[in-house]
């Protein structure tokens, strides 16, 4: 009886397995793609970028998912550590001679370029999820040479930064549905406008998201370990 379970899982694989080969096997030799529509619809509602378009628009549902997803586990990361002012302590001491320079000189570079992702995402390859890797890279590249958080980023405020890009993908997303339309039906007056918004506000948020997400990892948990 042993011997026929174990078998049961490499039976379960192959049928799996015959089931996906049968499935490409029987796919045609050319696909004809969407990529023609999508870069025609792309061309009227303002974003040249087919990829920003897929995401924002054509894929909006998705993508909300994913930033839930995000802020969510964020949250959960969070509420593991306790104080919260562990997040305001130095992971190191005094940074040394290069790594502080190079932070110096790297951090302002950064958000530039952070902010220039999210302006170019419109019309190039960019947007708010290669900005907001930029950002939290900037912010845990300062966390790494040793800065502490201004006095003036308080907490209240980081819990903004955190949420404030789910919360207007998700006004953005019910606000059509007040003047009898969708949801995530954006007006066509002001779609690339609300998009770009979308953009930056999603940026600050994954940027923020990502930072706390290492600064948690490196504080005491509750059993009063750490990394």
């Amino acid at each position: 009886m042993r011997d026929r379970l174990k078998i049961m899982p490499l039976l379960a694989s192959l049928a799996a397995l015959g089931i996906i080969a049968t499935t490409i096997i029987g796919l045609p030799s050319t696909a004809p793609g969407l990529s023609a529509q999508m870069n025609a619809n792309a061309e009227t509602i303002g974003i040249k970028n087919v990829v920003t378009a897929v995401l924002l628009d054509f894929r909006g549902y998705d993508t909300l998912l994913e930033i839930s997803v995000l802020m969510l586990a964020t949250v959960a990361v969070l509420s593991l550590r306790v104080p919260p002012s562990e997040s305001r302590r130095r992971l190191t001491g005094e940074s040394g001679l290069l790594l502080g320079s190079l932070t110096r000189l790297l951090a302002p570079f950064m958000i530039v370029i952070a902010g220039f992702l999210v302006w170019v995402g419109s019309s190039g390859p960019g947007g708010a999820f290669q900005a907001g890797a930029v950002l939290g890279a900037g912010g845990i590249l300062l966390a790494l040479a040793g800065y502490d958080r201004p006095a003036w980023v308080r907490q209240s405020l980081i819990r903004v930064a955190l949420t404030i890009g789910l919360l207007a993908f998700i006004a953005i997303a019910l606000l059509p549905i007040l003047n009898g339309g969708t949801l995530l039906e954006y007006p066509d007056s002001a779609r690339k406008t609300l998009l770009l918004l979308l953009e930056g506000l999603l940026t600050l948020s994954i940027g923020a998201s990502l930072a706390s997400l290492f600064l948690a990892s490196a504080s005491r948990g509750q059993d009063g370990g750490g990394r």
